[in-house]
């Protein structure tokens, strides 16, 4: 049987934040970049109704509202993203999160350091 997959995606959204597991980390904070991807299975011949997608909207206020909540590790903030993701949009069966932090501090010039998530539910 043929399916076809869609994904909805946002790249490269830009966050001043204030995770990190050093205190220092939660008091100067640091850039991060979130990328965050959607897959689920198309419903062929859907009218053109947002609520037979992903709203990247949608998709942008959890990761703007988790990026606010300061916490030790990037694996905290990217595994509650998921969750929300997967609450908001209960179709999607395949999400990926990935939280890049820009320059962290331990003197590399230049250096980034990503934590990414990938959740794969039944995809039948």
């Amino acid at each position: 049987m043929e399916t076809t997959r869609q994904y909805v995606a946002l790249t490269d959204l830009r966050f001043y934040a204030f995770h990190g597991f050093y205190p220092e980390e939660q008091v100067l904070g640091n850039e991060f970049t979130v990328t965050i991807r959607t897959g689920f299975r198309r419903q062929e011949g859907i009218a053109d109704e947002l609520d037979r997608t992903v709203n990247y909207e949608v998709l942008y206020n959890i990761a703007k509202a988790e990026m606010q909540i300061t916490r030790k590790l990037l694996e905290t903030v990217a595994e509650t993203m998921l969750k929300r993701i997967r609450t908001e949009f209960p179709f999607v069966d395949e999400i990926e999160v990935s939280i890049c932090k820009n320059q962290p501090p331990f003197g590399a010039d230049r250096a980034k350091a990503t934590v990414t998530l990938r959740w794969i539910g039944n995809q039948e």
